[in-house]
């Protein structure tokens, strides 16, 4: 998964940064609303998780313009105004959730999570592309039953297929949500990975395909 995330207080950015890319999750940071505006028309997310308070555009308005233009990415309001008129201003906006500061780190990642497994259609936390499932709460895979052994960047690549089966995703796609924007990470690696993966779901039901200019798909047989 990668989210963007829209909030001006540097510590609680920096802090969020790190917590949530430790849980798997990618971030793209922005501290100002006009950069956020920016961001979510050019790059690709799976969630968005939004201050009210940002500089430059506030968070309400980085939400009607996220609208207006008919995007339906999940979006997550995160701030200190917790009261009741706030909650269904913002939900009536076009947010999907709201959480109130302080939170708990746990509460947020499983949001994003059940956010996006909504956005999907998909409500239990277990994903699955035929005898491949991914076991969110647990973080591992099974295959036809049994435990699939994968290294911590396989599961990655792997999580990311399988979290989007059927639908193809580029390389690019793929790196921005296995690897940190500080990481120098070449797009041919994500073709090592698949190769791996491949040999590990060879024969089992389930199979990466390539689809020349789209990228790859995770596909049951």
């Amino acid at each position: 998964m990668r989210i963007l995330l829209a909030e001006d207080e540097h510590t609680l950015g920096t802090w969020l940064c790190k917590a949530l890319e430790h849980a798997g999750i990618q971030v793209e940071w922005v501290d100002d609303g006009r950069l956020a505006d920016r961001a979510l028309q050019q790059r690709d997310h799976d969630a968005l998780v939004l201050d009210l308070g940002l500089p430059g555009l506030d968070g309400h308005t980085v939400l009607q313009r996220l609208r207006e233009r008919d995007q339906r990415l999940p979006a997550l309001i995160l701030t200190a105004r917790d009261s009741v008129n706030e909650r269904v201003a913002s939900l009536n906006a076009g947010a999907d959730d709201f959480l109130a500061k302080p939170f708990a780190l746990a509460e947020l990642e499983a949001r994003l999570h059940a956010l996006v497994r909504r956005a999907r259609g998909v409500e239990h936390p277990r994903q699955a592309c035929g005898p491949l499932v991914y076991d969110g709460a647990r973080r591992h895979f099974t295959l036809n039953g049994e435990a699939l052994a994968l290294s911590p960047r396989e599961l990655a690549v792997l999580r990311v297929l399988v979290q989007r089966s059927g639908e193809p995703l580029s390389k690019q796609q793929i790196l921005e949500r296995v690897f940190s924007d500080d990481e120098e990470v070449h797009p041919e690696a994500v073709e090592v990975f698949v190769y791996r993966l491949r040999k590990r779901l060879d024969g089992s039901g389930v199979r990466i395909v390539t689809l020349r200019g789209l990228g790859y798909v995770l596909e049951a047989d």
